[in-house]
């Protein structure tokens, strides 16, 4: 025992030396890569950066701050993410369709934070394999698909306004993210899996839907956390150790849902007779899809998918619905006109049907222009394999990171007139052809468009129809949000209301 102290006191300076060198050879990689980083930006002008911060200090104000740049440095400049990360950051519909139109694979610096969990789907996949994977789920996003969905929404939105009559009551401001995000939740399980779990009544005991959470809030943890973008740090802190166990508990979950499903798929091999049991839900269209080779998609995949659709499905649209009932809170006289609309339409249903969706026009617009001003996805990224070229003959070489700042373009005060003020008649039919159609990109746009957004718009459309049915939204004016970017737009200080019940509708709606 004695000779091994001594031998590890010994080591012990040699071990740290290495850890040095080690430090000291990761930090010259570094530099050398920001300063190739900074002669491939040459091109583009752009505002000074904090020398370790880069250009964000995560205090809510950094959107504003990034359309306040873009009105001094046209279509484009760099953005820092800290000392070593830069990116081409476009904020204008002429930049966006070049980079959009293109099939360029999405970045490695911010979505390889969520590949460990969802794996090599279709928001992180690229070349033949994304091509093949878009292929074989575009049906699972069919109009008949989505049908029966719909009324599962409405389910999932009336537990959640049940809940909310304390509030009515008491009168009291309440935070709304956590409550959309519950009930996202629980629309996309019910949509992905057929699967009820109870998760806005439960208290938060199933191990599963605490994984999800737990992954959600622990993704966008490590995206505004700079040290823990590096691997190491991040797998040897208490935070990885968690997205590791939570990794662990989701994924076996939907393994397990998997062969459960393929065991009860195996005697009903046509969707049809399968549909004449229940509705498809996105297991079935995975596991029944097939190429031109008659090959289906591997278990690894599946899973994959799945837990792509269970992210993008849930989160996403939580944002979107929070920020529009935001808006409604705020803009009473649109929320009325959209109230009266869809009474008219629902008149007195306390559920949504798929015929009602195309019904509510004015409503929509208010949801385009909350997507507008609050985008769920605020920015995308891409990593050129190729020199882009850009309508002004500027270029960007292979091997850059490209962000396209959604936010930024909706706020482009050369594409929409006055365009932080709330305006649904900017998606009047004669507006919008008047825009360049990558003006408003909340899904993005060409071949890599979110194959989600007929499912999203969905989702918005009914939970707003049966929240203002049954209340009125109202702005606390001592809570304004303080949003920031990240992996969805989220806000430091939450999104908080007040309600009270719109009587005499309700009234109608309890009696049928």
């Amino acid at each position: 025992n004695r000779n091994l102290a001594i031998l590890g006191s010994r080591m012990l300076p040699l071990f740290a030396l290495v850890c040095v060198v080690a430090l000291l050879f990761k930090l010259t990689v570094l530099v050398v890569k920001s300063r190739k980083t900074f002669r491939l930006m040459e091109t583009f002008t752009g505002p000074p950066a904090h020398w370790l911060f880069g250009h964000f200090k995560q205090d809510g104000s950094d959107l504003d701050k990034m359309v306040a740049f873009g009105s001094k440095y046209p279509y484009a400049f760099p953005l820092w993410f800290g000392p070593f990360v830069c990116f081409l950051n476009i904020h204008h519909p002429d930049y966006a369709k070049t980079i959009l139109a293109s099939t360029e694979p999405k970045d490695d610096f911010a979505y390889r934070f969520i590949k460990e969990w969802i794996g090599d789907g279709l928001l992180v996949s690229h070349g033949q394999k994304w091509f093949r994977h878009r292929r074989l789920l575009t049906p699972g996003f069919h109009y008949d698909v989505l049908k029966p969905y719909v009324k599962l929404m409405s389910d999932s939105a009336n537990t959640m306004l049940n809940k909310w009559e304390k509030y009515s009551e008491t009168g009291e401001t309440f935070e709304l993210f956590e409550h959309v995000s519950l009930m996202t939740l629980d629309s996309i399980l019910k949509c992905a899996f057929s699967y009820n779990s109870n998760c806005q009544t439960a208290g938060g005991t199933n191990a599963y839907i605490q994984s999800v959470y737990e992954l959600s809030n622990l993704i966008n943890l490590r995206f505004r956390t700079f040290p823990y973008h590096n691997d190491l740090i991040f797998h040897l802190s208490p935070h990885g150790f968690r997205f590791r166990k939570a990794c662990r508990v989701a994924q076996n979950h939907t393994a397990e849902v998997i062969r459960k499903r393929k065991d009860e798929l195996k005697e009903e091999k046509e969707l049809d007779r399968i549909e004449a049991k229940r509705y498809l839900d996105f297991l079935d269209i995975l596991l029944c899809a097939r190429d031109e080779n008659n090959q289906g998609l591997s278990d690894e995949a599946i899973r994959a998918e799945v837990d792509t659709f269970m992210f993008e499905g849930h989160d996403t649209t939580a944002s979107g619905i929070s920020f529009l009932l935001y808006c409604m809170a705020c803009h009473p006289e649109h929320q009325q006109m959209c109230r009266e609309e869809i009474s008219q339409v629902l008149d007195g249903k306390n559920t949504v049907g798929w015929e009602d969706l195309s019904k509510i026009p004015y409503t929509t617009m208010c949801i385009k222009e909350s997507l507008r001003l609050y985008p769920p996805v605020p920015g995308m990224a891409r990593n050129t394999t190729k020199p882009i070229t850009f309508f002004d003959g500027r270029t960007i070489p292979a091997g850059s990171l490209v962000g396209t700042s959604v936010y930024g373009i909706h706020r482009n005060a050369t594409v929409w007139e006055n365009p932080n003020v709330f305006d649904p008649l900017r998606f009047l039919p004669e507006n919008v052809s008047s825009r360049s159609p990558h003006a408003f990109v909340p899904f993005s746009a060409g071949p890599r468009n979110c194959i989600g957004q007929t499912f999203a718009m969905n989702e918005m459309k009914a939970v707003i129809a049966l929240v203002l049915q049954r209340y009125e939204l109202i702005e606390d004016s001592k809570w304004k949000p303080k949003i920031i970017p990240r992996l969805v737009l989220r806000s430091l200080n939450g999104i908080h209301i007040k309600v009270k019940p719109v009587q005499p509708i309700f009234d109608r709606a309890a009696k049928k």
